[in-house]
């Protein structure tokens, strides 16, 4: 007897599968998900180290682009028909509604960050190429299991053509609001 092989198959999920799940309430409240190329990863809970380091951020760059950027904190990123992440950190374009009426968009995004410890090779390898396939201008890293800041910029293909690693002693000013400079001890 002849058996045929079938090959097993990923089901990929899209954007609207994808807000049909969270409407129809599939994960519990305090589940963190993200939709990253048709696949729903679960994210590592934040911890205290992470959280203060966001909080930091926020408060640095809040006050440093008022009336310049919008600051989103954890907020959804629409990205194509596949992946919605939620970055830890983005400064958006202005916006007459502050996106009441949609989810940001890669032209929308000024600066992108994501605060990584546990998530570091993730953050490092697919949300960098999710990033960079998507156009994200200037994408930051905070490293903080090397307690660095990792700057990526000029988005090629896959990849950021440019990669900065600064440590406490340095500062960075923001590719596309270059009035901003800030000390990366602020943040680190």
């Amino acid at each position: 007897m002849n058996s045929v092989i079938t090959p097993v198959r990923k089901h990929l999920t899209d954007i609207h599968e994808w807000r049909k799940l969270g409407e129809a309430n599939i994960f519990p409240p305090d589940s963190h998900v993200e939709l990253i190329e048709g696949e729903i990863f679960e994210m590592a809970p934040i911890g205290f180290n992470h959280a203060g380091h966001l909080k930091r951020i926020n408060n640095l760059l809040t006050l440093a682009v008022a009336g310049k950027a919008i600051v989103s904190v954890q907020d959804p990123l629409h990205l194509g028909d596949l992946s919605e992440p939620e970055p830890d950190f983005m400064l958006l374009k202005p916006n007459s509604d502050f996106y009441s009426s949609r989810h940001p968009v890669a032209d929308d995004v000024i600066l992108l960050i994501e605060v990584a410890d546990s998530s570091l090779n993730f953050d490092q390898n697919q949300k960098l190429r999710l990033y960079a396939m998507h156009n994200i201008p200037e994408y930051w890293l905070l490293n903080l299991i090397d307690n660095c800041l990792e700057v990526y910029r000029k988005p090629k293909g896959e990849v950021f053509a440019e990669k900065t690693t600064l440590y406490q002693g340095d500062k960075v000013t923001l590719s596309q609001l270059p009035d901003i400079c800030i000390q990366v001890s602020e943040i680190l």
